[in-house]
C-alpha cells in the first residue's frame, strides 16, 4: 500500500510532533467536536492521515469539502510552525479531484515552497491509500506580528 503521490514523498526519515492547541477544531485533542488530527514534520514537510468519519459528511457517505479544505489549511500552516514560526492563513485556494467517502483513509501533506519576507508560500494535498488525488491546495501565511505572536504561543500546549 503505497502512500505516495504526485510531489509528495512519505516521510521514512525521523519525524517529530507539531506543536498544537487542544481546542483546535482540527488538531485539538480536547475539543469534542474536533477532528483530533495528529500532525508529524519530517524536516521537509507536514503530515497527518485520518479515516473520514461519518458525523463529517456533506452529503451520505461523503466527506464534507469544507472539512477537506480545513485540512489542507492546517497541514499546511503545520508545515511552517514545525519551524516554530508562528503565521496566519492569508490565502487559500483548493481543487477537489473527487470525493472523499466516508470510511476512506486520507493522507494530508503540506510543504513550504516559497518565502518572501513575512509570506510563505505552500502547497498541499490529500491522497487515498491507493494513491488517488482527492484535493490540492496552495497557500500564502504571513509570519504573525509581535502582539498576535504573543497570543498564539499562550494556546499551544
Amino acid at each position: 500500500m503505497s502512500l505516495t503521490a504526485g510531489r509528495f514523498s512519505r516521510i521514512t526519515t525521523r519525524v517529530k510532533e507539531i506543536k498544537r492547541y487542544k481546542g483546535c477544531f482540527v488538531c485539538g485533542d480536547l475539543n469534542p467536536h474536533g477532528i483530533k488530527a495528529v500532525f508529524w514534520h519530517d524536516g521537509s514537510q507536514a503530515e497527518t492521515t485520518i479515516v473520514a468519519g461519518q458525523e463529517f459528511e456533506g452529503y451520505r457517505g461523503i466527506y464534507h469539502g469544507g472539512i477537506m479544505a480545513a485540512l489542507l489549511d492546517e497541514v499546511m500552516i503545520k508545515a511552517i510552525l514545525a519551524l516554530d514560526i508562528f503565521a496566519v492563513t492569508a490565502e487559500m485556494t483548493v481543487r477537489y479531484k473527487q470525493p472523499i467517502m466516508t470510511g476512506d483513509r486520507v493522507v494530508f501533506r503540506g510543504r513550504i515552497v516559497e518565502h518572501k519576507g513575512r509570506v510563505y508560500v505552500t502547497e498541499g494535498e490529500a491522497v487515498g491509500d491507493d494513491g488517488r488525488i482527492f484535493a490540492e491546495a496552495t497557500g500564502k501565511y504571513l509570519v504573525a506580528r509581535p502582539e498576535l505572536r504573543e497570543q498564539l504561543v499562550r494556546s499551544l500546549d
